[in-house]
């Protein structure tokens, strides 16, 4: 079995579920000042451990199961094997385009990358409901306007596991990440992505195997 090392942080919210449990999210955000998007990816962590499970209307409480085979399925599967194609764009395309191709192409977000296939940027459907509202001119405003810029862009890597993809995806409330390969000084290339649905459909085909 794998061995899982929490951080101090879930340390604290196991130690509240274990003393205090059944208890609500909304509680133990209380008790640790965190709004609930921050508790989100630790109670994620630990319910997938086994050691704390949660309950419609109960809410959390501890298990003392340390063991959970799905949880562990997912340490050992990498985003690599997952990742699916990403939907790039360049920055100099008009906000109009780029609406198109979202449309299109069927996603909440279009990653934006150089000639090289390097990231720049993404931008979401939130991007463009504000700018439309905002009464831009959608044909001539380029997407590099209104784009999140590097490096506040939040990415996965290859290597990085399943879960870590989703505990990120979680924390910061975002419905896909660019898989990105370091390339060092020339960059971050985009190399693939990984979404809600591509997380949805593993559990799926793992439920499915099981």
């Amino acid at each position: 079995m794998l061995q899982i090392d929490f951080s101090a942080r879930q340390l604290e919210i196991l130690e509240i579920v274990k003393m205090e449990g059944p208890i609500s999210g909304e509680e133990i955000a209380g008790r640790l000042h965190l709004s609930r998007a921050a508790l989100r990816p630790h109670l994620a962590v630990l319910t997938t451990s086994g050691l704390i499970d949660a309950r419609p209307r109960v809410g959390y409480f501890f298990t003392g199961n340390s063991h959970n085979e799905v949880g562990e399925m997912l340490k050992g599967i990498t985003v690599g094997e997952i990742k699916s194609r990403p939907k790039v764009i360049r920055e100099n395309v008009s906000v109009y385009d780029a609406i198109v191709t979202l449309f299109l192409e069927d996603v909440g977000t279009l990653f934006v990358v150089d000639e090289e296939g390097f990231l720049l940027g993404v931008v979401s459907r939130k991007d463009f409901l504000k700018t439309a509202l905002g009464g831009a001119d959608l044909h001539k405003m380029p997407v590099g306007v209104i784009m999140t810029r590097m490096p506040q862009v939040h990415i996965v890597r290859e290597d990085e596991t399943v879960l870590q993809a989703a505990c990120r995806i979680m924390e910061h409330e975002v419905d896909s990440l660019p898989v990105i390969r370091d390339m060092g000084k020339e960059g971050l290339k985009v190399v693939g992505r990984v979404t809600k649905t591509n997380l949805a459909r593993l559990l799926v085909d793992l439920s499915a195997d099981r």
